[in-house]
C-alpha cells in the first residue's frame, strides 16, 4: 500500500461513494419541466461516477490497499452535505449536481496534489482524466443554468 497515495486513494473512493448518492437522491427527486430531458441524464452521469468509483478502486487494490466497501465506511469518511430527499423542480436541481460536481473537483484536485507529490503518475492519470471530465460537466451545467462555470 502507497503511503499517502494509497491513503488519499481509499478517501476518494468513498467520498465519490456518497456523491452517487446523493446524485441519485436527485434523480428521484426531480419534478417539472425539463424532467424527460434530464431525468436520464442523470442516469449517465451516475453511470460515469460508477466508472470512476470502480477505476479508482481497482488502482487502489493494484497499490495493495483496500477500498471501503460498507456503508458504514462510506459515511464515516463522506464529507458531503446530505439532507431527506424532497421533490425540486428541474432547475433547483441542478444546482445540486452542479455543487456536487463542484465538490468532487476539489477532491480530485487533493488526490491530484498527492499523486503528484508522490510521482504516482498512473494514479495521477486516473484523476486527471476524471477531473477533466468533471469539470466539463460543471461547463455544461452551468450554460444550462446561465451561469458561469466558476472553475
Amino acid at each position: 500500500f502507497r503511503g499517502v497515495t494509497g491513503v488519499q486513494t481509499c478517501a476518494l473512493r468513498s467520498k465519490t461513494t456518497s456523491t452517487h448518492i446523493a446524485l441519485h437522491q436527485v434523480h428521484w427527486y426531480m419534478r417539472g419541466r425539463g424532467f424527460m430531458v434530464w431525468h436520464p441524464k442523470m442516469d449517465e452521469y451516475m453511470d460515469s461516477l460508477d466508472a470512476y468509483l470502480d477505476e479508482i478502486s481497482e488502482r487502489l487494490i493494484t497499490l495493495g490497499g483496500k477500498p471501503y466497501s460498507t456503508l458504514t465506511e462510506f459515511l464515516q469518511h463522506s464529507e458531503i452535505e446530505e439532507g431527506v430527499g424532497e421533490f425540486r423542480n428541474v432547475e433547483e436541481s441542478l444546482e445540486r449536481v452542479l455543487e456536487i460536481y463542484r465538490y468532487l473537483i476539489t477532491l480530485f484536485q487533493k488526490a491530484l496534489d498527492v499523486t503528484d507529490e508522490e510521482g504516482d503518475d498512473v494514479t495521477n492519470d486516473i484523476f486527471v482524466g476524471a477531473k477533466a471530465d468533471l469539470e466539463k460537466t460543471v461547463w455544461m451545467l452551468a450554460a444550462e443554468l446561465e451561469q458561469a462555470p466558476g472553475l
